[in-house]
């Protein structure tokens, strides 16, 4: 049974109506979407775990899932459930976190033999102020994975996978070299890593293309650039961990990204499933 889009909008629904705004200062909003993460992950009769920890004098939790033999070796599947500021975040990020929970139904439904541990983690404070800073909730996830000596195969992170338009031009591209190696239609989705990581970012887009009938498409860049870093993959770097992101492109294609406008009308929950079925269909092979 391939990801349901019903499924997918009721997640987003939900978290995009939490008022006020799941931002780092809005604890009680945070706290609903993480108790729904919770309860939803709970709902599949699987190992569930909160890694709690404090930021500036306040709050908050990685949620945590499991599936597969405990003691082996892991893949990490990650999203944030916060927002930038004052806005619903439909796909910043509760497109993906959508895709997290909808990755944990397939595996709940379909009970694949898994050779590998999967974690699925939803984290808090992916967005400023604390972007880029050890309070990250991915930053303590990756940390405490190192300290316990844990074996990474590799860490996939979904950010922002439900905004796609078959406008030509409306894929954008920071300059005019990249231009000419993509589609300018932002009708795909891609895998992005950091250079060095090749054989992962090649490997998944193969993958997924097993999976979906979407174009996925790839790219490498160094970390100097910024683009390649801007998700909670970028914490497990740290560790030598190998670890990606799938992206729509975020602000090169989505002209709501930290804007109020980002409303669960903008999104296309048929194209998001395929991304799902992608990346379930990868993570079993990988």
């Amino acid at each position: 049974m391939p990801a349901n889009p019903t499924r997918l909008y009721a997640d987003v629904e939900f978290l995009t109506s939490i008022q006020p705004a799941r931002n780092y200062l809005n604890i009680a909003s945070l706290n609903k979407a993480a108790d729904y993460i919770k309860a939803e992950f709970e709902k599949l009769g699987i190992r569930v775990e909160e890694q709690p920890f404090r930021a500036d004098g306040r709050d908050y939790r990685n949620i945590i899932a499991s599936f597969g033999p405990p003691d082996a070796e892991r893949i990490i599947l990650g999203a944030h459930y916060d927002v930038c500021g004052e806005q619903p975040g439909a796909d910043d990020n509760a497109s993906a976190v959508a895709g997290l929970l909808e990755t944990a139904r397939l595996l709940h439904e379909q009970q694949p033999v898994l050779k590998r541990r999967l974690d699925l983690v939803a984290y808090p404070n992916e967005e400023p102020p604390y972007f880029a800073t050890d309070f990250m909730g991915s930053a303590i996830h990756a940390y405490l994975l190192h300290r316990q000596k844990v074996r990474v195969h590799a860490m996939i992170c979904y950010e922002m996978i439900g905004y796609f338009s078959d406008e030509p031009g409306s894929q954008h591209f920071p300059d005019d070299s990249l231009a000419k190696l993509y589609p300018n239609t932002g009708n795909f989705i891609t895998v992005v890593g950091k250079t060095g990581q090749e054989e992962l970012t090649q490997r998944m887009q193969t993958l997924m293309r097993k999976h979906t009938d979407l174009d996925v498409q790839r790219i490498n860049l160094p970390p100097s650039l910024g683009l390649a870093g801007l998700s909670d993959h970028r914490n497990y770097w740290a560790y030598d961990y190998q670890a990606v992101m799938i992206n729509d492109t975020s602000f090169l294609r989505n002209p709501h990204y930290h804007q109020p406008t980002d409303t669960i009308d903008t999104l296309d929950f048929q194209r998001m499933a395929e991304v799902v079925n992608g990346v379930w269909g990868a993570i079993l092979e990988l």
